[in-house]
């Protein structure tokens, strides 16, 4: 669950990161508004992907998710993009618990 849980946040921090640019010149928000709120939770993104030894990460890494969501009130892309990448967030969990439970069953069987 972890390794799938960590590529999803990767990406996503490089989109969260290049939204930057896109939200000063497109959408005309301010650097001093865009740079500390994308950064913000492109750093964010990174230590919920460090963190997901705990349960912590994986909270971390759903407020990400919310945020992502959240820019689309101003860049609209984003909410395609946060939501994709909160649909994939929400399967790495799934499948990544999916994967656990047939490895342990497995193991049990074998061992």
């Amino acid at each position: 669950m972890r390794s799938l849980a960590s590529i999803v946040l990767a990406f996503e921090s490089v989109v969260l990161a290049l939204v930057t640019p896109v939200m000063i010149s497109v959408a005309d928000i301010r650097p001093a508004v865009a740079i500390p709120v994308c950064l913000g939770l492109f750093v964010l993104a990174l230590v919920a992907a460090g963190l997901l030894r705990f349960r912590a990460g994986y909270v971390l890494g759903s407020i990400v998710q919310v945020g992502a969501v959240g820019l689309g009130f101003v860049v609209p892309v984003m909410f395609v993009l946060g939501l994709a990448f909160a649909s994939f967030w929400v399967a790495a969990i799934v499948l990544g618990r999916r994967i656990e439970e047939a490895k342990k069953a497995h193991e049990a069987q074998t061992g």
